[in-house]
């Protein structure tokens, strides 16, 4: 499941590559730093010794310390957002409640049918009907490889078929309810294999609370 593309002779390492570790580092310290003793106190000296780097890394990045300063504060903020699994589940719902309210497989088993045949139109359905719902995915996935919650060498292509399949499987064949139920198990099931213990087990914690609170329960997420 892992690995982000041919295979190589020296094998794939798992989690953020060394470069992108300084440069969080170097972010963080510099947070740090600027918020005990503010923008004046602050030297590349000082940020370097706090983030276990040399000041020739940091000055790879950023020429000055209120440059340094401005992403330290940018990455400070950005990184208040929900973990990958709340925002994956907030992309899926609304998506499959809509898709399950009305006769949404009839059509696009007859577009799929027609793309099949029409190699032009195969192109406009993928570029103007699949691609812009995985780049909303893909991107979920790689603000959670940035914040170090999957695995930096993740196949995201390979995870996208994970979520998206099973729900097209059940729109088009319609064989199992598809609802909210079913999306959160897609969801954990996927994630279980590509998130690190820790953040796994607590999607498994969330369904035995929702299995505990019984059907008519609202989620928990």
């Amino acid at each position: 499941m892992h690995g982000n593309g041919d295979e190589t002779a020296e094998p794939s390492r798992r989690g953020r590559p060394r470069s992108e570790k300084a440069r969080v580092a170097i972010l963080e310290a510099a947070a740090e730093l600027l918020l005990a003793r503010g923008l004046s106190a602050v030297s590349m000296d000082a940020v370097a010794e706090r983030a276990g780097v040399s000041k020739a890394t940091i000055y790879r990045w950023w020429p000055t310390k209120e440059t340094l300063a401005l992403d330290a504060l940018y990455n400070e903020w950005a990184a208040v957002q929900p973990p990958a699994r709340d925002t994956v589940l907030s992309l899926l719902r609304p998506w499959v409640r809509l898709a399950a309210s009305r006769p949404y497989g009839r059509v696009i088993a007859a577009l799929v049918t027609e793309a099949q045949t029409d190699p032009a139109f195969a192109a406009e359905y993928r570029a103007r009907f699949v691609e812009p719902r995985r780049d909303q995915a893909r991107a979920v996935f790689r603000r959670a490889i940035e914040r170090g919650e999957i695995p930096a060498d993740i196949k995201i292509e390979v995870a996208l078929d994970l979520l998206y399949g099973p729900i097209y499987h059940r729109l088009l064949h319609g064989h199992a309810p598809l609802n909210d139920r079913f999306v959160r198990d897609i969801v954990d099931t996927a994630l279980g294999g590509i998130m690190p213990a820790p953040a796994a087990a607590a999607g498994s914690a969330d369904r035995g609370r929702e299995a505990a609170a019984g059907p008519g329960s609202p989620p928990s997420r």
